[in-house]
């Protein structure tokens, strides 16, 4: 699929004012604040005022993502554009790009083809600010840290236990671990210091997760940014950051509106990546969708062992939701990948490298299903080269598991390419889904919690926890920490914490490095592998193709 001609669809395209794009859902003009002709916010009292009862909220995932692409935010949207074609009110709740992946490898995150979210090149580039906001206030708090260490420290901060970390969104594999506060007495107090990307932040999780700006406010206070001399923990609250925190991010909170291609609303709100972070949009724009639409499509970021564990476990926890369905995004492309067969062979047929690639999504649909006892549909998203026996290879594996398969091909067709996969999806919704459940429960420790992942979810024998691991969770477990939820960093290249274990590997083990606590976001973090929370630029990055003419036409962004 040509991503070049992504660009040159969104470009041609003809945009609904986003007034008339908010009538669709019944928004009316007092909630809006617009930026421009086609993007606004909708401020937070919409969901005060309406006594509309919630949709059907629909979750989009994936199989473990190979460099063959596998669709899932393009499948997303074009499922909502499918819905609405059949005469469904439907709505998308989608995640912020970030500029690191923009400018990287990955590119833009607006879908692709007939099925993409428009204005693309501002979705992509800054949009409404609110990834900065959210990288002003992170950096507040860190300067505020400093600070108060420089005048006194009178909380008696440690300087060498200090977690919180500066942050910029952008790839910057240099800033990863620095030393900073080097120019004498007058220029601050010398310690090691570090960026995270932005996405990354806890300060992205807690507007993701927050559910008013009363409750931001209330979670910056708790946001632990490390310990005393004596082993406490040093909060916001202490610092009495929130309050100018919380004034940075009045506008980042509010959920923005856009549309797709076909004119279908998209709420596009929050970016945490889900191999460093949680993955998925803000409780707040999933909210408005489900008020304001029948059928609310959102997605949750990688495969279904990241951004769907994250949301089922941390967000559906947090906020009580949880999805009627779950369409479950597969390629022929990626399952041979996964079978071992290498990038520049895709398009010929191989049935074997097929057949080693398909328990990757088999792991992934029996997961949503036997784990989480949720509905599931698999959506397959079709590419030119897919033979009729690879896609009759695929059905017929996937009926192992008492689970239809339906053929998507929203890229070259848009909504009208998803009309099928809207009818079976609205089928699915009718089925009982009160039976959902966690991977595990509140009241497991926190290597519990890690194990019933790596042993559930990923299908490993458990989880290994490096020495300074060890003493971290228990340390937090000393001080309360350890019913919070956790959220596992990981490779997003493998159900293990080596991205080379293709396919559905077993019997592997996953190696835990570091924990902390997201005390503001609502829980614990767990360093797998090698994972970094600063991302590197390739050694060709996007960025070289991306330029902007005399006219102000942008091209090479996609």
């Amino acid at each position: 699929m040509d991503r070049n001609r992504d660009l040159e669809i969104a470009q041609n395209c003809r945009m609904s004012p986003i007034e008339n794009v908010a009538n669709k859902l019944g928004i009316g003009g007092e909630y809006l604040e617009c930026y421009g002709k086609y993007k606004a916010k909708i401020d937070l009292s919409y969901l005060a005022d309406t006594n509309r009862e919630d949709g059907k909220l629909v979750l989009v995932t994936a199989i473990t993502p190979t460099p063959a692409g596998e669709g899932k935010t393009t499948t997303a949207i074009g499922l909502a554009d499918g819905l609405r074609r059949i005469g469904k009110n439907a709505a998308a709740a989608l995640r912020e790009p970030s500029l690191g992946p923009v400018f990287g490898i990955k590119g833009g995150a607006c879908g692709g083809g007939y099925a993409q979210i428009v204005p693309m090149e501002d979705i992509n580039l800054h949009f409404t600010g609110d990834i900065h906001a959210i990288g002003a206030a992170n950096n507040l708090l860190a300067a505020m840290i400093d600070n108060h260490i420089m005048h006194g420290n009178a909380l008696g901060i440690d300087i060498n236990r200090i977690t919180w970390r500066r942050c910029v969104d952008m790839n910057d594999r240099q800033l990863r671990y620095i030393r900073d506060g080097l120019g004498g007495e007058k220029d601050g107090v010398e310690r090691d210091d570090g960026f995270d990307i932005t996405v990354a932040s806890e300060i992205m999780a807690i507007l993701c997760l927050a559910e008013s700006a009363a409750d931001l406010k209330a979670r910056l206070a708790r946001i632990v940014i490390g310990y005393d001399t004596k082993g406490r923990p040093v909060t916001c609250k202490q610092l009495k950051a929130q309050g100018a925190m919380a004034a940075l991010l009045k506008d980042a909170i509010k959920p923005n509106l856009v549309q797709t291609l076909e004119g279908t609303p998209a709420f596009v709100h929050g970016g945490p990546f889900a191999n460093i972070a949680h993955g998925c949009n803000s409780v707040l724009a999933t909210r408005m969708a489900l008020k304001a639409a029948d059928y609310a499509v959102t997605e949750a970021g990688f495969g279904a062992d990241l951004g769907a564990e994250k949301f089922l476990d941390i967000k559906c926890r947090e906020s009580g939701l949880h999805p009627s369905a779950v369409v479950v995004v597969a390629t022929v492309r990626a399952l041979k990948m996964h079978g071992g067969l290498d990038k520049s062979q895709l398009d010929n047929e191989d049935l074997a490298a097929l057949k080693r690639g398909m328990p990757n999504l088999l792991r992934h649909v029996s997961n949503i299903k036997n784990v989480y006892r949720l509905p599931c549909i698999v959506a397959l998203n079709r590419f030119p080269s897919d033979t009729e026996a690879e896609l009759r290879f695929v059905e017929e594996s996937c009926s192992q598991l008492d689970t239809d398969i339906v053929l998507s091909d929203v890229w070259a067709h848009g909504g009208e390419g998803a009309c099928e996969l809207a009818e079976a999806v609205v089928k699915l919704c009718e089925e009982d889904s009160s039976g959902f459940r966690y991977c595990y429960e509140d009241s497991l420790g926190i290597e519990d919690k890690i194990n019933a992942v790596v042993k559930n979810i990923y299908g490993g024998s458990g989880a290994v926890l490096l020495p300074e691991a060890q003493r971290q969770a228990a340390e937090l477990t000393a001080l309360g920490f350890d019913r919070l939820p956790v959220c596992i960093a990981k490779t997003q290249s493998s159900f293990s914490d080596d991205p080379n274990k293709l396919g559905a590997p077993e019997g592997f083990t996953v190696t835990v490095r570091q924990i902390k606590v997201s005390a503001g976001a609502g829980f614990t973090v767990a360093l797998a592998g090698n994972i970094m929370t600063m991302p590197g630029l390739p050694s060709v990055p996007a960025a070289e193709g991306i330029d902007i003419d005399d006219n102000g036409r942008i091209t090479g962004l996609f």
